[in-house]
This record gives C-alpha cells, sequence and structure tokens, in this order.
C-alpha cells in the first residue's frame, strides 16, 4: 500500500541499547517518524519503551517483524546479528535502516543487499559521521569545482573507546570488537564519501596494546583512491589524549566538555571487577536500566556531532569541516562558513531514510555503499596481519542524491 510523503514512518526497534539511546532524541523529536513497537531480552528495557511510547514490545524480533504497524525496522542489535535481523525483517517486507558496521564479512554484507533487493524494500546503513552536515556541505564544495580536486585527506581522532564499560564480545575482535569495527567505519566512511568512494588500496597498522582488553585499541592507515588522491587515518581508542580538543571541547554528540569530565570512563571502570560486572555495568546506563539517563530535551545538541579531525586538501584550498561549520583556506584568504546545527540531532538520517522510503530517492548510505566500507576496513586488518598493502573489492563511487 502506497503512503503518503506527509504520512510518519512507523518504526520498530531491534535492540534498545547504547546505539537506541544515542538515536533516541532523534527519534521522539523528528515528527517524521513514530515508534510503534520494539524488542530486546533485557525486560526493563521493554518495560521502559512501554512506558514511553504507550506501544508494545515484541518477545523476538520475529514477532516484531511480523506486526503489521511496523513499517521500518531499526536493527541496533550486537554488531554480529546485524545480517541475519536484516535479512529477517526483510522477507517479512519492512524497509530497513541498520546501525553500522553493517556486517562482519563481505558475505554477509552482500547476503542483506540480496535479500533487500529481492523483497523490494529499501536498506539504509547508518549513523554514521559522514551523514554529518558538515561533511555533506564539504563534498558540495569539493562537488561545485571551485576549489579544483582533492588530492589528499587527513583524519585524525583519539578518544578512550576502549575503556567505556563493554560486553565481552565488543572486545573479541571476531564478534565484531574492537575500534576496526566499532569506530573505523565512521572515519573510514566519511573518507570515502569525501574522497569520492572508490579505495585502490590499503596499507594498515593497528594496535592491541592492552591484555586485559585483548582487541585493536589503534590503528593508523593510508588509502589511495582511483584518480590518485590519499587519505591518511588514525585513531586510538587509548586515549589519554582527547582530540576533541582540537574541535573547540565539543563532543562527538555536539555537546561542550569541560575539564572535569577529562578520564571519567577509566574511572568509571574501576568499580568492575569482572567481564560481568562490566557488561552489568553497561548495561544499568543503557535504556531502562538503573542507572539509565535520557538525553532527549530540544536543543541539547548545541553544535553539530562529529569523529575528529578533518583536513581535505584541494587543489586550491585546505577545507576542514568542524562541529560548527567549514574553514576554507584558499591562496589569500580564510573564509569560515558556519552551519548552525538543527534542533533535531541527527536529522540528517531520517532526511535520507524519508526521502528514500516515502519519496523514492536514492539512498547515499545504501547497503553496495557500506559493503565498500566494510571492506576497506576488513583491507586493514589484513594488511595490519600480513604486512602487506590490501586491495578492497566492493568499491562503489559517492552518490550525491538523498
Amino acid at each position: 500500500m502506497s503512503q503518503s510523503t506527509s504520512t510518519p514512518l512507523r518504526l520498530g526497534v531491534v535492540g534498545l541499547g547504547r546505539a537506541f539511546t544515542i538515536m533516541l532524541p532523534t527519534f521522539v523529536q523528528d515528527s517524521r517518524v513514530r515508534l510503534v513497537g520494539a524488542t530486546d531480552p533485557i525486560a526493563s528495557a521493554r518495560a521502559q519503551f512501554e512506558k514511553d511510547f504507550s506501544a508494545p514490545t515484541h518477545a523476538s524480533i520475529d514477532e516484531l517483524c511480523a506486526d503489521p504497524d511496523v513499517e521500518v525496522v531499526y536493527i541496533a542489535s550486537p554488531h554480529q546479528f546485524h545480517a541475519d535481523h536484516v535479512c529477517l525483517a526483510a522477507t517479512h517486507g519492512k524497509h530497513i535502516l541498520v546501525e553500522k558496521p553493517m556486517a562482519l564479512s563481505l558475505q554477509e554484507c552482500t547476503r542483506m543487499i540480496d535479500a533487500a533487493r529481492e523483497a523490494k524494500v529499501q536498506l539504509i546503513v547508518g549513523h554514521s559521521h559522514s551523514f554529518n552536515l558538515p561533511i555533506k556541505r564539504t563534498r558540495e564544495l569539493i562537488d561545485s569545482g571551485i576549489y579544483g580536486s582533492v588530492k589528499m585527506i587527513t583524519a585524525l581522532n583519539f578518544t578512550d573507546f576502549l575503556y567505556r564499560p563493554r560486553r565481552p564480545e565488543e572486545l573479541d575482535t571476531a564478534a565484531g570488537g574492537g575500534v576496526i569495527h566499532s569506530q573505523a567505519t565512521h572515519q573510514i566512511d566519511i573518507i570515502r564519501l569525501l574522497g569520492g568512494g572508490l579505495v585502490r588500496s590499503v596499507k594498515a597498522h593497528t594496535g592491541a596494546w592492552d591484555p586485559v582488553r585483548p582487541t585493536e585499541g589503534a590503528y593508523s592507515a593510508l588509502l589511495e583512491f582511483e584518480g590518485g588522491a590519499f587519505a591518511s587515518a588514525t585513531y586510538s581508542g587509548y586515549g589519554h589524549f582527547d582530540s576533541d580538543e582540537l574541535m573547540d571541547n565539543i563532543s562527538e554528540l555536539g555537546l561542550c566538555k569541560s575539564n572535569a569530565d577529562y578520564g571519567a570512563s577509566r574511572k568509571r571502570l574501576l568499580s568492575a571487577a569482572s567481564s560481568d560486572s562490566e557488561a552489568a555495568l553497561k548495561a544499568a546506563r543503557n535504556y531502562g536500566g538503573g542507572l539509565y539517563a535520557p538525553n532527549i530535551s530540544p536543543g541539547n545538541t548545541r553544535s553539530h556531532q562529529h569523529f575528529g579531525q578533518i583536513i581535505v586538501s584541494c587543489e586550491k584550498a585546505d577545507l576542514k569541516p568542524s562541529a560548527t561549520g567549514i574553514t576554507i583556506y584558499t591562496d589569500t584568504e580564510k573564509l569560515v562558513e558556519m552551519l548552525p546545527a538543527s534542533a533535531i540531532p541527527r536529522v540528517e538520517v531520517i532526511d535520507e531514510l524519508f526521502s528514500t522510503v516515502r519519496e523514492g530517492a536514492t539512498a547515499v548510505h545504501s547497503g553496495e555503499w557500506a559493503r565498500a566500507t566494510t571492506a576497506v576496513c576488513l583491507a586493514m586488518l589484513e594488511s595490519a596481519k600480513t604486512g602487506r598493502e590490501c586491495v578492497p573489492g566492493h568499491q562503489v563511487r559517492h552518490n550525491t542524491a538523498s
């Protein structure tokens, strides 16, 4: 049945954990979305959802996908379940928004793409920080041709990612843990979008320096694009240094940070004496948990979200997207293009989801796009393991439509 372009998307949620919590302000504040159902293995999370939205929860994803009131399934389950959950939703004829990373293997990515195509449903992968308006606007400046072609991209981000409370599988690379699957997905997605999409080669090093948390916590990679542009991507989740200092002390989620925030994750982790207690600590801070603190008030996000410092070196200028806009460094002047943040954080995700499902637009963050990003991330792991340059497959050109 066709839907009016003014009809809200009826969204069912798979997984009420951290990813859902971060997207919740978007879902609550954007009138183009209505939460109509959810499933999660934790009873307190289901109870919280029913209380907050007067909507049913289901015992399983099968029941959620069978619910005729659910039109779009938002899949925010742990990484290792994405492929099966996407294919199940597609089988039920539901459009799909799945969290990054798309999946843990290229075979799984392809299975997801094929399932969506066969069911004639839309598949969008996000949120990744390549949705952010300053990144999108930087791409528009590149496409304008005013500053010439892209020659080099420099990306840097230092966080305390590895020392935030984790479930055991989040510290196991094979199960989708570590910074390659969880964090490189953001950075590589940004770099591919700004560089045009077609990565020709990857050479990378990774660091796994804490035996208590035995997964990759840092990486540095050199990417070459078709046409000769290249990019360097460096990320540390061991960060004692916090690179938000380079972003005017604005956090990844667009909020102001203070010196009192320094070291909070490591301090919090001291209270977890075992992996079980650490997982319980994480669950307590998630939706419906005993330490859950909602962050859904309009206007909480002061600035745009970001993923660290990005500098795009073009033939005639350097472009630096930030949490407040874009700085353009030309031969003779420094220009600043301010981009006021929307009152709705991550509104760009709903822009793309709504235009794709309701208006027939072509998705930028399609399954094919996300598979290409996954291919680069896996090439980084392979390059680091073998010491050789790797050629990622399945690369697709950036699509400006949305």
